[in-house]
């Protein structure tokens, strides 16, 4: 179960602070994209993360877009932040996580994954030895994998909620 609960859990990826950041002694972030900086598909920013993008880099970290997405759907999207990107992370596996550290050239130990999935962005920092923020998701999709998956989740989020 510990491998199952983030460091911190927050609302929306624009809750991150460089304070938040500095306060859990992260030097570097891994970002999910699908519900955590657009809409699941799209390839339209949430509002106010490309500035908070820029706001937490000038604070000193380092940022990169980890997906589970094909290299077609997060090269644009991450050219839009000015971001290098992990595409087929394969999360939760621990590999692209420790790939994506060593690319920023960060101990895992310094990095913190956000994202949106417990089963997925959670459990993979966890694995690799990293903190991990959970956000909200800010759609419900609709595939049944992901309702199963949302389903699954809520007991999890639930006792999150009671602890954050």
């Amino acid at each position: 179960m510990p491998f199952l609960i983030p460091t911190r859990a927050l609302t929306k990826v624009t809750d991150i602070t460089p304070k938040l950041l500095r306060d859990m002694k992260v030097e570097a972030v891994l970002l999910d994209v699908d519900n955590t900086l657009a809409l699941h598909g799209s390839q339209i920013p949430f509002p106010g993360t490309v500035e908070w993008s820029r706001k937490i880099r000038s604070a000193g970290f380092k940022i990169i877009i980890m997906s589970n997405n094909f290299s077609r759907r997060v090269r644009p999207f991450a050219a839009k932040y000015g971001l290098p990107f992990v595409s087929m992370a394969f999360k939760p596996l621990p590999m692209a996580y420790l790939r994506a550290a060593r690319r920023l050239g960060v101990d895992r130990g310094k990095a913190a994954a956000v994202g949106d999935q417990i089963f997925t962005d959670v459990l993979g920092a966890n694995l690799a030895g990293m903190k991990s923020i959970l956000l909200l998701p800010a759609a419900e999709e609709n595939s049944l994998s992901f309702r199963i998956r949302r389903g699954l989740e809520k007991p999890l989020r639930r006792k999150i909620g009671r602890n954050a």
